[in-house]
């Protein structure tokens, strides 16, 4: 199930995957999400990849560092009034139509480190569907902001080969990572390595840790669950370096700040319970690192009791690259937790 979540398809007479602590049998890894496009700003200016492959889905990575102004999103140049979202900002919802772009200048919660993954459904003859997920660091000593948005492009005529930013005042070191993912590939290029694997009631990757990556995708599968609050412990750092904001359900968001032992990935739930958590990172050593978590937890066995939702957004002031992540909460001998990364 997560191997497939990252992208890949497992093909071969199964062996044991040797350049991992894994538990996983594969023997090779085909057709995964493979990097179309990038484009890294030397200098202050706008982001601008062209040239896509025409992909059936695509997903993208946007990094701003501290520095730089409000931008949107247009695709294929398109400037028309041909977009509309609905996002929420800070758990509050709002939605527009008939706009220039995407996302309305609200790719910016002001001079501070940003985070963004986003999907885009990319079938030629269908409006083009995207869902995105954003973390601004905000000032220190302050919880971060989140925002998410669901957009739609009304283009039924053509596929995107081309994503910009508005605007010229993006700093230096920001960066716009493009993906595509088609059924039809059988690449092994992919662009997200596995790192790490593993299992058991205590995970660990370690001191020697995975090898250092600028992006990070880290998936959790915890059963047994006895404890309220889950957190994870980068490179053995137990201080208050670590602020967030999260909402429990839809409810309204809290925030900590100056929060110790570790980085929150899950809260106010207990039980028997199993819970699932897909967690995106930005992991530059010279900024502070930035996550984007979505969390599910099955809470009692049956259809006759809803899951629990909870999405939060964190920022670690930890200076070091992540290389080593331990998981605090008590959980079954079935968890497992895999990272994977990529420069």
């Amino acid at each position: 199930m997560v191997e497939w979540l990252a992208g890949n398809r497992i093909t071969g007479t199964s062996t044991e995957r040797t350049s991992t602590t894994g538990f996983n049998p594969v023997a090779g890894v085909v057709g995964g999400w493979k990097e179309v496009g990038r484009t890294t700003l030397g200098g202050t200016g706008a982001l601008d990849v062209s040239s896509l492959a025409d992909k059936r889905y695509l997903m993208y990575l946007l990094h701003k560092p501290s520095g730089g102004s409000a931008i949107d999103m247009r695709l294929n140049s398109d400037t028309g009034t041909n977009y509309s979202r609905r996002y929420s900002n800070n758990g509050t919802d709002n939605s527009n139509v008939s706009q220039t772009g995407l996302f309305g200048g609200n790719l910016y919660f002001g001079d501070y480190n940003e985070f963004m993954v986003s999907y885009v459904s990319n079938v030629s003859t269908k409006e083009k569907l995207g869902i995105a997920h954003l973390v601004g660091g905000n000032t220190a000593g302050t919880a971060p902001s989140r925002l998410e948005i669901v957009s739609k492009w009304d283009n039924t005529s053509t596929a995107i080969d081309r994503l910009t930013t508005s605007g010229s005042g993006l700093p230096t070191g920001s960066e716009l990572v493009v993906l595509g993912w088609d059924p039809a590939d059988t690449h092994t290029s992919n662009f997200w390595e596995e790192l790490y694997s593993g299992s058991g009631t205590s995970i660990d990757t370690g001191v020697a840790g995975f090898t250092a990556k600028k992006y990070l995708w880290i998936q959790i599968y915890q059963d047994g669950l006895t404890s309220a609050t889950a957190k994870m412990v980068l490179n053995g750092d137990t201080g208050s370096t670590n602020a967030l904001r999260y909402s429990l359900d839809g409810a309204t968001d809290s925030t900590f700040i100056n929060n110790s032992s570790g980085l929150l990935y899950r809260s106010g739930v207990t039980g028997d319970d199993e819970a699932f958590t897909n967690i995106f990172m930005i992991n530059n050593s010279s900024q502070n690192k930035l996550a984007i978590t979505h969390n599910v937890v099955s809470r009692t066995a049956g259809a006759g009791t809803a899951p629990n939702r909870q999405e939060i957004v964190n920022k670690s002031t930890v200076s070091a690259q992540i290389t080593d992540i331990q998981l605090t909460g008590t959980y079954g001998s079935n968890s497992i937790m895999k990272i994977w990364g990529s420069d």
